[in-house]
């Protein structure tokens, strides 16, 4: 467990409050170039304690600190460009943009070094035109490359914005005027190049907004039209005009399925909409948010599933209905940390809490269910019922696309649990730790939470301002949470609505509590009808059965819950004797019988999904259960 406690004496806060600053200064400066500002701002500085703040310690210390940065810097260097369709170019941005938020999360020196180190190496590699990648000069454009350009560009700009290192942001400016070069050269048409009907290409957009923000060189803001323009082609993704259409079912299905015809490519898609999240932040246009919203509630109501995420064979392919069949290659963690950043996205343009709703349920499953107990492997595929299986190993890099991609959304999520608004402090997750923050006034407030959630209800929050000030704190109240409370210094607040914000405004001491009580009954989720399967969910967390658990009912058994009058499932707290289980409930199942008078009741033990099948001996797992297909149900 990390023990390091911020604020624990006077030169902690110095250090610590001058470090705020400096990563902020530069970011603050963009935002005042915005036509249109987020909602949210993330926190000043943030520690996490309990389970989560273990894995981001583990995912520190035994992914991002522990990386082969001269190995993804080599496939750069001249004697290596020689590529034709592979992806070596991402993992050096994928690993630096993980590492750069692990460093805001904990800025130490000993990985401020290897930041220094990696982008310097990998500048030493541009050549005189501009470029950064690994192509061959006769397969410039094609397959993966302006896809690799595109993460070092996202490096540079995230080394940029915590430093001010002028040489990084210039390198990146050189890089896109190679791209844009590149492309005059050719036909001028992005959308064309490389694969999944120019998505993975055209993503590229999110950097050149960005790009544009800090340079405010017209030619950028002019290149992320262009991009948006041949979207709408016939030629192109048609990411705007097809908003309204389900994800799976926006291109016919291609004779081969990884290729330019493919129009379902989950996680590309998912990027272009993040870069026309910020190309609107940046021109105000409503329709580029339109087109990200429409598209996120349709992915929500069609492919996510009860562990947060989906996509099977890299595609959307309606999975939602789908989930309770063993899927193939399923739950892509590439897809899931872009779903997790994609619904950070539009948390912070618009606050709305169905967007923390969504990011808490993938966070607690998918995320953390892909990711070892010792933070170094991260799985490429989590299915929901089988077994945990290693990834293998892409392009000779030492690591593939998801365990380069999986710290990415691990890190991503303490900045947005406690964030800043323009009226206060707005509460989206409930995680153990301190949290400190700017305010309107440019006064500093102190958040603290005291809690062991989700595995219990209770959520203490002490309030630090600077001295008594008016402000409005807002907590989530998540969708699932039927029976909230509610105190303020021992005072119940009222008119609690699930899925929403309840805002309290007041004027805040220094030491103000509040005391907050989630609903943590179990509940059923079901999927199907004749065949029906149901899984049971508590709190955020996804339960599943695993072989661990030594029941003498074996996983895969027919299984039929017992609920009470109110359909929840009564589920009682059990201590596991199974290493790297986090959470174990016991609950009452009838099993399959053919006497006359049926079974009686079994207990039956349940964990939580991320620690489901995360053992090398006993990976097999379940959280769907089947039930008996029965002719006298309608």
């Amino acid at each position: 467990m990390l023990f390091m406690v911020l604020f624990q004496s006077f030169n902690t806060f110095i250090i610590r409050s001058l470090f705020a600053v400096s990563v902020l200064l530069l970011p603050s400066l963009v935002f005042s170039q915005q036509q249109v500002q987020d909602r949210l701002s993330p926190v000043i500085s943030v520690h996490m304690n309990g389970t989560i703040g273990d894995r981001l310690n583990a995912s520190y210390e035994n992914r991002i600190l522990v990386q082969d940065v001269d190995r993804l810097i080599a496939v750069f260097k001249a004697e290596n460009r020689t590529e034709t369709r592979m992806w070596q170019s991402e993992f050096w941005g994928k690993w630096f943009t993980s590492a750069v938020l692990a460093y805001r999360y904990k800025p130490e020196p000993r990985l401020k070094k290897v930041l220094d180190y990696a982008v310097n190496g990998l500048i030493a590699t541009q050549t005189p035109n501009g470029y950064i990648g690994n192509y061959d000069k006769e397969h410039l454009l094609e397959q993966w490359d302006v896809w690799g350009r595109k993460y070092c560009m996202l490096g540079l700009l995230d080394y940029y914005d915590l430093t001010g290192d002028k040489k990084s942001l210039k390198a990146a400016a050189r890089l896109a005027d190679n791209l844009m070069d590149d492309l005059a050269k050719s036909d001028g048409i992005l959308v064309t190049k490389g694969n999944y009907r120019g998505m993975a290409a055209s993503s590229v957009l999110e950097p050149i907004a960005l790009l544009y923000g800090r340079t405010q060189e017209k030619k950028y803001l002019a290149f992320a039209e262009e991009i948006v323009k041949q979207w709408e082609t016939s030629e192109g993704p048609q990411l705007i005009s097809k908003s309204n259409i389900n994800v799976a079912d926006r291109f016919p299905k291609p004779k081969n399925w990884y290729s330019w015809e493919q129009g379902q490519k989950a996680y590309e898609m998912m990027s272009c909409y993040e870069g026309l999240l910020e190309l609107y932040r940046l021109t105000g246009k409503d329709e580029y948010k339109k087109a990200v919203e429409n598209t996120w509630q349709n992915i929500k109501d069609t492919e996510i599933n009860v562990a947060g995420s989906g996509a099977s064979v890299e595609m959307w392919f309606g999975g939602k209905a789908l989930q309770g069949n063993p899927v193939y290659h399923y739950q892509e963690t590439c897809v899931t940390v872009t779903w997790i950043k994609l619904s950070t996205q539009l948390l912070r343009l618009t606050g709305e809490a169905k967007y923390a709703d969504a990011v808490e349920k993938a966070y607690y499953n998918a995320l953390l269910g892909s990711m070892s107990s010792d933070g170094f492997h991260w799985a490429k595929y989590t299915p929901l019922t089988g077994q945990r299986l290693p990834g293998s190993e892409q392009c000779g890099m030492g690591l593939n696309c998801c365990e380069a991609s999986g710290p990415r959304g691990l890190f991503n999520f303490p900045f947005y649990a406690v964030t800043e608004t323009n009226e206060g402090v707005q509460v989206n997750y409930y995680v153990d730790g301190e949290y400190t923050l700017k305010m309107p006034d440019k006064k500093r407030v102190l958040v603290k939470q005291h809690t062991a959630y989700p595995v219990e209800d209770k959520v203490m929050l002490q309030v630090y301002p600077d001295k008594a000030a008016a402000l409005t704190v807002s907590l989530r109240i998540p969708e699932w949470s039927a029976q909230t409370t509610v105190k303020v210094n021992g005072k119940e607040v009222h008119s609690v609505q699930v899925g929403s914000y309840r805002s309290i405004e007041r004027t805040w001491k220094p030491g103000d509590q509040i005391e907050l009580h989630l609903d943590m009954r179990g509940r059923i989720e079901k999927t199907g009808k004749n065949p029906s399967y149901l899984a049971i969910m508590r709190g955020p967390v996804l339960l599943s059965r695993d072989a661990r658990l030594n029941d003498t009912t074996p996983v895969g058994a027919i299984l039929k819950p017992i609920v009470n009058d109110k359909g929840y499932i009564n589920l009682s707290q059990a201590k596991s004797n199974s290493e790297g289980i986090w959470m174990q409930y016991s609950a009452l199942f009838v099993p399959e019988s053919y006497s006359e008078g049926g079974a009686a009741p079994i207990p039956i033990n349940l964990c939580d999904y991320a620690s489901a099948g995360n053992d090398k001996n006993q990976p097999f797992f379940q959280v769907w259960l089947p039930q008996l297909v029965d002719p006298r149900d309608k």
